[in-house]
């Protein structure tokens, strides 16, 4: 029985990475390559050789990856890059599906020389609606967020600022080829795509707070620490109405972790009370230094 419900869900998460990289290569070339916009990260990247050299993004996403897949599989292990891997290849499968069909004529792509803020505000809609359902079934589009996560395992960054840092760095070198004013227009985007992702999935880089009351707290505390790197605090309790002795385990993880986290406790202690709560700040280890 627990064996179909973790193969339900991991179908589950694998289709909606799938359907999320889909609509991410859709507001890619429909909306940002055909206006010669940009992204943030890897894809900006990609975006830039596109307009300089026109290599195709499906092929340089891929390509650029692959030494950040080895360094996540490094220093993250093979289960936690597994989704990784997957939502690139995927998303590299469905820019070539892309390119296929506006090479076909079967896609037209939205083009426009006035008005760019409805190309903009568009391309941040589909592209938050694409990789806010990445995100939240547990997958990324690799690039800065492999380069992120290592920095705040390594060095205690914050994820998002580490994601950031990234996107202006990229955005910002496109001054060089772009007008200025569709460098502007693609700060929206980028703008409007984090909002719309952070809504879809419950904000992919704020913190959650579990208090998982279990018999199994060690075993379940040895895997969040093994399987997520989290740190994990045990302290006694007592049942009111029972006067049963239990042993209550807390955690704070990121939400794109929440689900990950579930899943854990579901396979170790299916009867487990779990109490999830909002953390609007963490300063500490695996979070912001200061």
């Amino acid at each position: 029985m627990i064996f179909k419900e973790r193969f339900a869900d991991q179908f589950t998460n694998v289709l909606a990475i799938m359907v999320g990289t889909a609509i991410y290569a859709f507001g890619l070339h429909y909306f940002v390559i055909s206006n010669e916009l940009m992204e943030g990260g890897v894809t900006g990247i990609s975006l830039l050789l596109k307009y300089v050299l026109n290599v195709p993004p499906s092929i340089s996403t891929l390509v650029i990856n692959i030494p950040l897949f080895y360094l996540g599989w490094r220093f993250f292990g093979k289960g936690p890059m597994l989704y990784t891997i997957f939502g690139v290849v995927s998303l590299s499968f469905f820019l070539w599906i892309m390119e296929l069909l506006i090479r076909a004529q079967w896609l037209i792509p939205f083009q426009t020389s006035q008005d760019y803020f409805l190309a903009t505000l568009y391309a941040g809609v589909t592209i938050g609606i694409g990789l806010g359902l990445v995100f939240r079934f547990g997958g990324t589009t690799g690039g800065s967020d492999i380069l992120a996560r290592i920095g705040q395992k390594k060095k205690g960054w914050s994820v998002g600022q580490v994601i950031l840092i990234i996107d202006v760095i990229v955005i910002g070198s496109s001054f060089l080829y772009l007008p200025k004013e569709k460098v502007l227009y693609s700060l929206v985007a980028v703008f409007v795509s984090s909002r719309i992702i952070d809504y879809i999935s419950e904000g992919a880089y704020t913190a959650k707070a579990f208090t998982i009351i279990s018999e199994l707290a060690v075993p379940l505390a040895k895997s969040i620490t093994q399987e997520l790197d989290r740190g994990v605090t045990i302290f006694p309790a007592r049942g009111a109405y029972s006067g049963n002795e239990k042993e209550v385990v807390y955690c704070v993880v990121y939400r794109h972790e929440t689900r990950r986290l579930r899943e854990l406790i579901h396979a170790i202690d299916p009867r487990a009370f779990i109490i999830i709560g909002e953390v609007h700040d963490v300063i500490g280890e695996g979070f912001k230094t200061q």
